[in-house]
């Protein structure tokens, strides 16, 4: 055999052997049993091979979930018990590495009560079963979710408290449990959820005081709080909140006097404490919140002046002062915030007169006076608010004649100067202002006659709907001043 020869001898028993070392694992004498692990064909989907690695658990517990809040009846159920495919296929169920991460059912007419059950999806770092009809109270087995992150429940109808175990998840960053009927006191222990960004715990009916725990959470963005029955003062630790943005007390039974604190809130954007029992003076560190842009503390007893240190907020577009016990005058400084766009001064005892200054809040859309003590005359410099709707300065002690500036304001609908101690006459141009729908003149001491264009203009704005939107606002009828003849 020369050496050419022995090569080739030695190749093809090599190709033998390999030939049949392989057989056995590409051609399996029977199928996989279902105890064995085998891999997936190339024909086999990415869902089978999720569905391999399932945790058996998580699949148990969302069956649970159905049942238990009337999956049949949901607007989207779709593959839900459905053996053959994934949890990753079902509707509003997210997984990785064979485990439920997320579960988003909002707005999908969930019913019944939520199962404690659900405490089971340890790897669950999203769930929100917000805006459906669930009842009940909120499962303090929801605690064992360690790797929650964000949970959402709101505008349900949810009763009970606040189950104190959430306190323990300390990887939360949203609790929005807005619009229940949860009762009892919010648990101090919230304070310790460090991750925390936001917390929305509004319109429910909890009660007792804020506690000054949550001055402890460092990240909070947001705390709303609003249309409860919160009592007590505001805690002045809240003032800690070094990335508070948005903080709503509104509409509780708050008492005391608002903390200076809040004045180093130096994020806040947002601050409303209208409709308590709040007293005292306005803080005027309130001033140094320079990226504020709404101020909401009508509905109090505030007392004292209003201070001007509010003219240095710069950003400020809300600005509502109204229903509270005001004294002093309008101090000239509001005329800095050139970003307002609605001002509310209305019910308290301010007097002296209407600062001209305002005259520069050319973005102003709403200014609302009425019932305050104010004297002098409307200024003219009102004239060049051009973007003004709403101009009320009703039940004041106003002089002087309407002055002819105002016809000026082409885009206003609404002019209340009723209940003051004007004279003179009607300007005719007021015929010009088109949007004009609502107008109150009574009460005051008129001269002259009523122009019928004027008279026409009123009858004829009409809204979308056809209905007349100014009837029962104009009282021209009843100012006893006849017709201009033509």
């Amino acid at each position: 055999m020369n050496r050419s020869a022995a090569v080739l001898l030695v190749a093809a028993v090599l190709l033998v052997v390999l030939t049949n070392g392989c057989s056995d694992d590409s051609s399996p004498a029977s199928p996989p049993t279902s105890t064995s692990t085998a891999a997936p064909s190339s024909t086999e989907t990415a869902t089978s091979q999720d569905r391999s690695v399932e945790i058996p658990g998580d699949r148990e517990t969302l069956e649970i979930l159905y049942s238990a809040t009337n999956g049949d009846m949901w607007s989207d159920n779709t593959n839900w018990l459905n053996d053959e495919v994934a949890l990753d296929e079902w509707f509003g169920v997210e997984m990785r590495e064979g485990r439920v991460i997320a579960l988003d059912l909002r707005l999908n007419y969930l019913s019944g009560e939520i199962p404690p059950e659900l405490g089971n999806l340890t790897n669950l770092s999203y769930l929100d079963l917000g805006l459906n009809q669930l009842t009940g109270e909120i499962p303090p087995e929801l605690g064992n979710l360690t790797n929650l992150a964000h949970l959402d429940l709101d505008i349900n109808q949810l009763t009970g408290e606040i189950p104190i175990e959430i306190a323990g998840l300390s990887k939360l960053n949203v609790v929005s449990l807005n619009d229940n009927q949860l009762n009892g006191e919010i648990p101090p222990e919230l304070g310790n959820l460090a991750s925390l960004g936001y917390l929305y715990l509004s319109r429910n009916e909890l009660s007792g005081e804020i506690p000054p725990e949550l001055g402890n959470l460092a990240n909070l963005s947001y705390l709303y709080l609003s249309s409860n029955e919160l009592r007590g003062e505001i805690p002045p630790e809240l003032g800690k909140l070094a990335n508070l943005g948005y903080l709503s007390l509104s509409s509780n039974e708050l008492r005391g006097e608002t903390p200076p604190e809040l004045g180093k809130l130096g994020k806040l954007e947002q601050l409303v404490l209208s409709d308590n029992q709040l007293n005292g003076e306005i803080p005027l560190e309130l001033g140094k919140l320079g990226k504020l842009e709404e101020l909401e503390l009508s509905g109090n007893q505030l007392t004292s002046e209003i201070p001007p240190e509010l003219g240095n907020l710069a950003n400020l577009a809300r600005l509502n002062l109204g229903d509270n016990q005001l004294t002093g005058e309008i101090p000239p400084e509001l005329g800095n915030l050139t970003s307002l766009n609605i001002l509310i001064l209305y019910f308290n005892q301010l007097t002296g007169e209407i600062p001209p200054e305002l005259g520069y809040l050319t973005s102003l859309n709403i200014l609302i006076l009425h019932d305050n003590q104010l004297s002098g005359e409307i200024p003219p410099e009102l004239g060049n608010l051009a973007n003004l709707a709403s101009l009320d300065l009703r039940y004041n002690q106003l002089t002087g004649e309407i002055p002819a500036e105002l016809t000026r304001l082409f885009d206003l609908e609404r002019l209340n100067l009723g209940g003051n101690q004007l004279t003179g006459e009607i300007p005719v141009e007021l015929a010009s202002l088109s949007k004009l729908n609502q107008l109150s003149l009574g009460g005051n001491e008129l001269s002259g006659c009523i122009i019928g264009e004027l008279r026409a203009l009123l009858n004829n704005n009409i809204d979308k709907g056809g209905m007349r939107i100014g009837a029962n606002n104009n009282d021209l009828d009843r100012l006893g001043l006849p017709d201009c003849s033509t």
